[in-house]
């Protein structure tokens, strides 16, 4: 007999916030729709648009109202860790949302490596995967709510959806903080390591320099770009700051983190990534980036490259950032993914396997 793709489902997390006042609603959009009978793993092996039309069809509306509601209380802070939640998933495994899964005492997961140490929005996650299991039980991925959810709060600010998103993704059953460390760009980057580690993906340097276009909202911490204070970089002669670092720029860095002896232990202090539009999903990161204030040595590192720095002057351009960062990051959310009922499970529990 073959084996039914829609899982019994355990009973969902508790509900809070925003979850409890949308369940009602669900359940009764799901009436008007015909119920949500069948699993969304069933549907083919393709990535499509509304895959959950038939098995699920308050899923999208039920991500969207959650992570606006949310986005709303928390303007500045919430997209820029959604978008960068589904980064680094993406980056390590495909997008299959095994950087949601927590540690146990036989592995330490992605989560807990070191360059995920700042990630955050997993109670966003966490909210919105309940309100779907009570709905509809063992059928929307955590994998694609990573991927609605970033879309939903970086395009808050707009009152529009800034892409499209392709559903139909399954989660992964690993997470290895190993893994995570082997692939995941490191702000210390320079480009030749940065586009090996794009192209390992099925990126592109021009999906380098749009996707690094994701600095222009959210803050970084003092030690993740110290070394470019100090004179640590193999490109700052003499013990002085990284040439490439406008010195102004660099001299209101040091300000705000302190002596370069002790901005290299200092996690605690943040400053925008993108200074003078921090929390404007903009093409301000390229205007920065050609004054020599792109904070990371990885961000420097695209006008070391004649094909990335030729391409950073149209990107200025709003509309054209805009167009072009929705084809690169819906390209990146494909990378690796699972799809079909062989592939991956649909966790019940984001924050665990089956």
């Amino acid at each position: 007999m073959a084996r039914s793709c829609i899982m019994t489902a355990t009973a969902p997390p508790p509900l809070v916030g925003a979850g409890v006042r949308l369940l009602a609603v669900v359940v009764a959009m799901l009436v008007v729709a015909g119920g949500g009978g069948g699993g969304g793993c069933c549907h083919g092996a393709l990535l499509k648009a509304h895959f959950y039309r038939h098995s699920c069809p308050a899923a999208e509306a039920v991500v969207r109202d959650i992570v606006l509601a949310r986005v709303a209380a928390d303007p500045a802070k919430l997209p820029p860790k959604l978008l960068r939640l589904f980064f680094h998933d993406c980056f390590v495994r495909g997008c299959d949302a095994s950087v949601l899964i927590d540690s146990t005492p036989g592995n330490t997961a992605e989560k807990d490596a070191a360059p995920n140490g700042s990630l955050g929005g997993f109670d966003v996650i966490d909210t919105v995967k309940a309100v779907l299991e009570a709905v509809c039980p063992g059928t929307v991925s955590c994998a694609d709510i990573v991927a609605l959810a970033a879309r939903d709060a970086v395009s808050f600010q707009f009152g529009r959806d800034l892409w499209d998103v392709q559903l139909g993704r399954r989660d992964g059953v690993v997470s290895r903080a190993s893994e995570a460390l082997a692939n995941l760009p490191s702000p210390s980057n320079n480009f030749s390591t940065l586009e090996a580690i794009f192209s390992s993906k099925g990126l592109d340097v021009k999906d380098l320099v749009i996707l690094s276009g994701a600095h222009t909202i959210g803050v970084a911490h003092c030690n993740t770009f110290a070394a470019r204070l100090s004179g640590s970089t193999t490109s700052a002669p003499g013990g002085g700051a990284d040439p490439a670092l406008n010195a102004a720029y660099a001299a209101q860095l040091r300000a705000r983190c302190g002596p370069a002896s002790t901005a290299s232990s200092n996690n605690v202090t943040a400053v925008p990534m993108d200074p003078g539009s921090p929390a404007r999903f903009d093409a301000h990161y390229y205007v920065n980036l050609k004054l020599g204030r792109g904070l990371f040595a990885s961000d420097a590192a695209l006008l070391a490259d004649r094909r990335a720095a030729g391409m950073i002057h149209r990107l200025t351009r709003q509309g054209y950032f805009l167009q072009e960062f929705k084809n690169a990051v819906r390209k990146m959310g494909r990378v690796g993914v699972r799809t079909g009922a062989a592939r991956g499970e649909i966790r019940r529990n984001c924050r665990a396997v089956n």
